[in-house]
């Protein structure tokens, strides 16, 4: 296995919750290194076009709505097969779905406020690392 690189979204639901700390333990505990990481609050054009591959899907608009209605943290995680790594440790995307011990088992409220983003491939995890950090931001 390589080391690879991924990113992930603290989404509005556990930020609300002070929760990122408790996120973050977790990645580490799964052997992914936090290499970027900033809090922000998204606007209504950068959530749009971050999630423009949802576009034609219902539940489009209120994903916007969502990711806007409060502060996240975006970040870069680090770690041998950083996508898989992170998607295991995030859990199935329905929180009803997903394994005891994952975050969205956790700590997720419902099938949208699942508190957390991961990548789904390397080829996406370079673009949306690319959407949110400059090479200069990511200290690994």
């Amino acid at each position: 296995m390589a080391v690879t690189r991924t990113f992930s979204i603290i989404k509005p639901d556990a930020t609300r919750r002070n929760l990122t700390g408790k996120i973050n333990a977790m990645l580490e505990d799964a052997g992914l290194r936090i290499v970027a990481q900033k809090r922000i609050h998204m606007t209504a054009d950068q959530a749009g076009k971050f999630y423009e591959v949802h576009k034609e899907r219902p539940f489009y608009q209120d994903l916007i709505k969502f990711m806007t209605s409060g502060p996240v943290v975006v970040q870069v995680l680090e770690g041998e097969d950083a996508v898989k790594t992170n998607r295991d440790v995030m859990g199935a995307t329905n929180p009803a779905d997903a394994a005891e011990g994952t975050i969205r088992k956790a700590f997720a409220e419902n099938i949208e406020a699942n508190s957390v983003h991961g990548s789904d491939s390397d080829e996406n995890a370079a673009i949306e690392i690319a959407f949110f950090f400059s090479g200069t931001e990511i200290v690994g």
